[in-house]
């Protein structure tokens, strides 16, 4: 992060921008009026139909009207080829009276995930791709799955031996249950398909899950693995429990509601520690073998394995502690604490089969310790020097509309979520791929600052990387309030947003400069500059995509796809 960061200056080099029309316009389905909420509007009315594919350099693809899946591969701008076929969807999409837009996705260098917007999915073999002279695509699987979806992300990997692929498939469905709210609920399907034997080829479904939540999730996508998914969205999603499941589950419930009175009782003074343990009928003072030590210790009843053992929380004076047998027949053990005053907050080191009881002058004192922690009102003292917030110092464009959106991760295996992080006022913002082998990144804002974060599943130590900081733009971008798309290069030398319509909007990382500015304000040197560029695209008709290489924008609106060069090659 860059404390110092001025601001980017508008920079007016020329921007070079190349421009294809298209053949046939492309495949754009508008909403219906049966599909009203922010939801459908998220989900498709602002999807992006140029599709990047990671896996290759500057290789885009649309589908366009016909059906027919049209590829942009560039090498050089100034000779470029008119985008091409390199696959037409056996349906006709008009025919569909509920479709949703075409959606792919590319899981490897040789395989992509195709939905052609009416429920049904297709695995397609492509060989390589990115060249001119690439293989013709071959479908290995093609399969009606229920109501239209469109593809959210996908991976394949290798499963016992099996190559699989698992695809998130993303819907708006209607409530049929529930009339509050907007009567819509939001699902993501998890299906894994994997080839029957080695060498087959034959692909079948092998799993199908289903998650579901109350708002589109801005970010979902599968471990590289296929063992879990991340998801961050503005409400919680939860997996739906066949029938099966929930009966296991209760068992497991009815199991866990069973609570076991504790094995011993213990209480505490400053200075010694007092245990209860409750005998059975037929123990003998003979039975009983207790052995102290400074920091361990062990009860045991007749010949069984020992009742109480293990370390003591901390010290004790061994020589001094001891035992009797109460009337109750119950067995009462002091032991002398060494550190005299100090609290214990367990006997036995990871033993909690006791339970600590405390009277009450000890629960006044412990509650009076933590009272300057706690306060009956929000803010006791406005007066003081520093007030928790203020909310006139907030701009109108920092309020955000949406509080506490959250990054989970879930299981693939149990279907629990193992981490939740809240991220409150951190707004997503768009996500990127920086490594095809590993999952996208997430953009996030931080006060002013948008920060990249790379997913890491393999490192539960480290599973959220920081790798980049694109400064104010968290800033920047909320005043645009036009916005359509943002993006950033996977090499992170730039960010950009564009609108609706034409305007495009680029922000440089800092460069040095080769002439040193001063700035007189401070009075100091400025030794680099960050700059932002706009290019104004020759265009009437609102942009449909936008994806972002190291070298090049491309834009591409209902009948062109523009191209503008970013970067030189190096």
């Amino acid at each position: 992060l860059d404390p110092k960061f001025e601001g980017y200056k508008l920079s007016l080099e020329p921007l070079a921008c190349y421009q294809l029309g298209l053949d046939a316009a492309v495949a754009e389905v508008q909403l219906r009026d049966d599909q009203y909420t922010l939801d459908h509007m998220c989900a498709f009315g602002m999807y992006n139909y140029l599709h990047l594919d990671s896996w290759h350099q500057d290789n885009v693809y649309y589908v366009d009207q016909f059906g027919r899946v049209m590829n942009l591969s560039v090498t050089l701008d100034t000779a470029l080829q008119k985008p091409r076929e390199v696959f037409r969807l056996p349906t006709d999409l008009t025919a569909c009276d509920d479709r949703l837009c075409a959606s792919m996705h590319f899981p490897s260098s040789t395989w992509v995930t195709l939905s052609d917007g009416t429920g049904r999915l297709y695995l397609i073999k492509s060989g390589m791709r990115g060249s001119s002279a690439s293989e013709k695509w071959e479908i290995v699987f093609n399969e009606e799955l229920g109501s239209p979806f469109i593809v959210a992300h996908s991976v394949s990997f290798i499963k016992s031996d099996a190559h699989s692929l698992a695809i998130l498939l993303l819907r708006v469905e209607k409530d049929e249950l529930n009339t509050k709210g907007s009567g819509f609920h939001v699902t993501l399907e998890w299906v894994t398909i994997a080839e029957r034997r080695e060498g087959d080829h034959r692909y079948e479904i092998i799993k199908r899950r289903v998650l579901q939540g109350k708002s589109v999730p801005h970010y979902a996508a599968i471990e590289p693995s296929g063992d879990g998914l991340m998801i961050v969205s503005h409400k919680p999603f939860t997996f739906m429990q066949s029938e099966s499941d929930k009966i296991e589950e209760n068992d497991d419930a009815k199991l866990s509601n069973e609570k076991k009175d504790p094995l011993y009782y213990w209480q505490q003074t400053e200075d010694d520690v007092t245990i209860t343990v409750h005998l059975p009928q037929d123990i003998t003072k003979d039975d009983i073998k207790i052995h102290f030590s400074p920091d361990h210790l062990c009860v045991t009843l007749k010949d069984q394995p020992p009742l109480m053992e293990g370390k003591l929380y901390s010290s004790v004076d061994h020589e001094s502690c001891t035992w009797i047998i109460k009337e109750d027949k119950s067995l009462e053990i002091s032991l002398i604490k060494k550190n005299e005053g100090s609290r214990w907050p367990e006997l036995i080191v990871g033993d909690t089969r006791g339970e600590l009881v405390m009277d009450p002058s000890q629960c006044s004192e412990i509650a009076e310790s933590l009272m300057h922690l706690t306060s009956e009102v929000m803010n006791p003292n406005p007066e003081k020097e520093n007030p928790p917030c203020n909310a006139q110092e907030l701009e109108e464009c920092d309020a955000f509309l949406e509080d506490g959106a959250s990054l989970c991760r879930f299981d693939g295996n149990t279907l629990k979520v193992t981490h939740t992080i809240n991220l409150g006022s951190n707004q997503y913002l768009f996500s990127v791929v920086v490594n095809p082998k590993e999952m996208p990144c997430f953009c996030l804002r931080h006060d002013v600052d948008a920060l990249l974060w790379q997913p890491h599943s393999d490192q539960p130590e480290n599973m959220w990387e920081h790798i980049a900081t694109f400064n104010a733009l968290g800033y920047v971008q909320a005043s645009k309030q036009d916005k359509k798309f943002m993006a950033c290069a996977p090499d992170y030398s730039y960010a950009a947003l564009c609108e609706c319509l034409r305007r495009v909007f680029i922000y440089r990382q800092p460069t040095p400069l080769a002439t040193v500015l001063y700035n007189r304000k401070e009075g100091r040197q400025v030794g680099q500059v960050a700059k932002q560029l706009v290019a104004t695209l020759e265009a009437n008709d609102p942009i449909l995509g936008f994806q972002a290489t190291n070298e090049r924008l491309f834009v591409l609106t209902t009948k062109t796809l523009f191209l503008i060069k970013v970067n030189s090659g190096n």
